[in-house]
């Protein structure tokens, strides 16, 4: 009688729970076809989402994203109390939090493959002591792991050019911790009627011309230097439109009060805060606006694209993988509002440079980073690793 080996226990951690639930869609219940995986993160309602969705175990261990000494060393034991019950043969983390403390522990109750995915740096965009220590964290964390995961290759690039490790490290497919389901950002999934009805509760007209943004409305992000440019776009004609997609983080990233005022006054700049599905409003929109100051492999860049919208995007790691200057949208430098608005009145008046961008958005997407792509090669690179 033969008798089937067992399947690897796999760990997935991450900070919150709103990374596994966002980050990991479909992923968890795809290796956990072949894998008996688990999930971890501090509980709420995300994990419970990441649960039902994707029929995997979920563990809560809560994390800080901030510093917390003590909050760590507790979070610290907790995940290595669990690694010894659990033995699993692979701990997977991602977040950077979740990624030195899940090393450590891992390492300490002697898990053989601890892996680390790099979804972004920090402390690039940081100067002097803190800087200094975000990278002595993330150096700690590579000694701790056993395989290191760049999302991208601008996140490579930076590992290596502050010497964050010396151990091999590779981007897997083309980049991107999860890809996108490219059924689902479809522009033909979103209706006519659904659109007209959008843009009526939000007061866009037919004709005008709409740029979104998607994201958190905070300084790193370019929000600043957004509604600047949008302040000189807007004298170019009436119909056009700022759509602002995403909540604020006053305690965070506070915006500058003028940028506050400008918003709340413009009457041409439409907030809708967090919205959890965004194709609708980018189904209403023309072009994608990110002058995000730092990124790992950004998945609003994707969506936009899946969802056939050219992007106006900074020159920054994952960006510029993604965005090909004149093909699939324009590259602007970080902080300049001036670059931006050129940008968009670019876009906004040579009708035939924008349709011909438009045309090819989705397919790049499509050809390059279905999140099917990005499981197999995944799957493919722990079973490399276990046999």
């Amino acid at each position: 009688m033969n008798i089937s080996a067992p399947k690897p226990k796999i760990i997935r951690t991450a900070t919150i729970a709103l990374s596994l639930d966002y980050l990991l869609k479909g992923q968890l219940a795809f290796l956990n076809q072949n894998a008996a995986v688990i999930a971890v993160s501090g509980q709420d309602h995300h994990l419970d989402t990441v649960r039902e969705r994707e029929g995997v175990r979920t563990v809560d261990i809560s994390m800080q994203r901030s510093i917390s000494p003590l909050k760590d060393l507790i979070s610290l034991i907790r995940l290595y109390k669990l690694f010894r019950r659990e033995r699993p043969d692979i701990v997977h983390s991602i977040t950077p939090k979740a990624g030195l403390l899940s090393m450590l522990a891992a390492k300490m109750a002697g898990v053989p493959v601890r892996i680390h995915t790099f979804t972004g740096l920090i402390f690039p965009s940081k100067k002097g002591v803190f800087q200094k220590l975000l990278i002595q964290m993330d150096r700690i964390l590579c000694h701790a792991a056993t395989h290191i995961i760049p999302e991208g290759q601008g996140v490579l690039q930076d590992l290596k050019a502050y010497n964050i490790t010396r151990k091999p490290i590779a981007v897997l497919a083309n980049g991107n911790v999860n890809g996108l389901d490219t059924g689902f950002f479809d522009p033909v999934k979103i209706t006519e009627q659904e659109r007209n009805d959008l843009r009526n509760a939000l007061g866009i007209q037919p004709g005008d011309f709409v740029f979104i943004f998607v994201g958190r409305l905070v300084r790193d992000k370019g929000i600043n230097e957004l509604v600047a440019a949008f302040d000189e776009v807007s004298n170019a004609g009436e119909n056009i439109k700022l759509l602002l997609v995403g909540p604020y983080e006053e305690e965070l990233d506070p915006l500058l009060p003028e940028t506050k005022q400008k918003i709340e006054q413009n009457s041409h700049i439409i907030t809708v805060g967090f919205q959890k599905d965004v194709r609708p409003y980018m189904a209403i929109s023309h072009v994608l606006a990110f002058p995000s100051y730092r990124e790992g492999f950004p998945n609003v860049v994707l969506q936009a694209g899946a969802m056939e919208l050219p992007a106006i995007v900074t020159n920054i790691n994952g960006c510029n993988e993604i965005i090909e200057e004149g093909v699939n949208g324009l590259l602007i430098p970080v902080g300049s509002a001036a670059a931006l608005a050129s940008g968009m009145l670019q876009l906004f008046k040579n009708k035939e440079q924008y349709y011909k961008i438009r045309l090819k958005t989705r397919n790049l997407v499509v050809s390059r980073y279905r999140n099917e792509e990005v499981w197999h090669a995944i799957q493919a690179f722990y079973q490399k690793l276990l046999s």
